[in-house]
């Protein structure tokens, strides 16, 4: 009963605050994105990816290729032979396996190290047209807000803003 009262109570301290608060919403993937220098960065990033993902195909498809003569010739293979083979083959698996992930990690280094820079003047001018629009909270508009006046969305507004500033 006393955690009733004390909700209550804390809900109708917030609703009177609240009258006095303005919050906006930023669509940060969409404002990063909208950006010259957020087009940029995703055509650097994604000029990387098809590179690596052309090498990763060739050899995926050796690999295959491998398999596939493998299970072709087993049936003439001594038992020694097959064996070697087979530790061969799982020994390139491996490779192709620690050459993947390698790239993912290296992938998504450069993905943060392109980023970060638009991210904190992103946060900046945020701020700016926070301030200059008298925003008391400026939230990422995300899958958590559940309803959102569209006046308060200052998407646009912080990409022209963004744009502006060098």
């Amino acid at each position: 009963m006393k955690k009733s009262i004390l909700l209550c109570s804390l809900f109708l301290a917030n609703t009177v605050f609240a009258a006095d608060m303005k919050i906006g919403l930023v669509d940060m993937q969409k404002a990063i994105q909208s950006t010259t220098a957020g087009k940029k960065a995703k055509t650097e990033l994604e000029a990387e990816f098809e590179k690596r993902k052309k090498d990763l195909q060739k050899r995926e498809a050796d690999l295959k290729k491998m398999n596939d003569d493998l299970e072709k010739k087993k049936s003439v293979m001594s038992e020694e032979v097959l064996g070697r083979k087979q530790v061969e083959l799982q020994e390139e698996m491996m490779k192709y396996r620690e050459i993947l992930n390698k790239n993912q990690t290296e992938i998504q280094k450069k993905e943060r190290d392109l980023t970060q820079p638009i991210l904190e003047k992103m946060r900046k001018t945020i701020a700016e047209v926070a301030k200059e629009g008298g925003y008391s909270y400026v939230m990422e508009n995300s899958p958590m807000v559940l309803f959102a006046d569209g006046g308060h969305d200052l998407t646009d507004k912080v990409i022209k803003a963004f744009e502006k500033t060098k």
